[in-house]
């Protein structure tokens, strides 16, 4: 369910219900753009448009955020106003002045807004009430602070900070696939990025190597630095692990899948609660770990 995972601490436990939650998170249900705005933004049911807005599974609400947008490249706004200008000029015999110019501008998104195409995009999130943790599957920041932002608005107070790690990402990174202090439950995968911290463009990417080969171990004495490594936790999760504690290619094991998950299961709100319930069980304990791991900052 969860592929790309941005988190944040939360202040503590916290008194949601998802009945509560669902009465708040309607009054933001998701509508399409009308025929004049570039986006519009809002709630929508995890399990379909006809379903409810929360999901409560083991003190762990789900909900979901949609986005939608009319695409119109700015260079075929850029296209169409030049064509507009050359039209008139020739016509009337006369420059076009600045504040002119920006009236044409305007008059034409007027005019091509409503035949714009259409793109949205569905953002799955939650919130562990129990362990006060907030997980967005987001790519990238922006998507999860936006998500964030919205869930706050609803609720107007919602104390959430990102990772603040007071112990130093890149070194243990770097410490762990140079083969020391591996964190317990936790094995290397076969996949990291090498970066010189003299030289941002100076990058290595692995992938299916052995990152204890000799290969590894001569970029890292040559001084480049773990920003991303790829991790298997409990034999459970693996996971790319990138240095501002976000995790990319998140997956489960097929065969802790197949042991959770009734593979009979042919109502579709019935098997996302159960893949729900497996997720947020398994993340729960990885973002523990992960707190201890890096000592994250809390919120006072």
């Amino acid at each position: 369910m969860f592929k790309n995972v941005r988190f944040f601490r939360l202040g503590g436990p916290l008194e949601l219900t998802a009945a509560g939650l669902e009465a708040q998170l309607s009054t933001r249900r998701f509508r399409p753009c009308g025929p004049l705005e570039t986006a519009t933004i809002g709630w929508s049911a995890p399990a379909g448009d006809d379903g409810p807005l929360v999901h409560g599974v083991n003190g762990c609400l789900l909900m979901c955020v949609r986005r939608q947008e009319r695409l119109l490249p700015s260079s075929v706004v850029a296209e169409a106003l030049d064509e507009r200008i050359a039209e008139i000029e020739g016509a009337e015999v006369r420059s076009i002045g600045k504040a002119e110019r920006r009236r044409l501008r305007e008059d034409i998104l007027v005019e091509m807004m409503p035949r714009a195409f259409l793109r949205s995009r569905r953002v799955l999130a939650y919130v562990d009430t129990q362990a006060g943790w907030m997980v967005v599957d987001a790519a990238s920041d922006k998507t999860a602070e936006e998500v964030v932002s919205l869930l706050r608005e609803m609720l107007g107070t919602f104390p959430a900070i990102p990772p603040r790690p007071n112990r130093p990402v890149v070194n243990l990174m770097t410490q762990w696939v140079e083969g020391n202090d591996v964190p317990d439950g936790f094995t290397l995968g076969q996949e990291c990025e090498l970066r010189d911290p003299e030289d941002a463009q100076s990058v290595v990417r692995c992938r299916g190597q052995d990152l204890s080969s000799e290969e590894i171990q001569t970029h890292l004495r040559a001084g480049k630095q773990v920003v991303k490594v790829a991790w298997e936790w409990e034999e459970h999760v693996s996971l790319l692990l990138q240095d501002d504690l976000s995790l990319k290619r998140l997956t489960l094991a097929d065969s802790l899948i197949e042991e959770a998950i009734d593979a009979d299961i042919e109502d579709p709100v019935a098997r996302l609660e159960a893949e729900f319930a497996l997720t947020a069980l398994e993340l729960r304990g990885l973002l523990d770990r992960i707190q201890d791991i890096f000592d994250l900052a809390r919120i006072e």
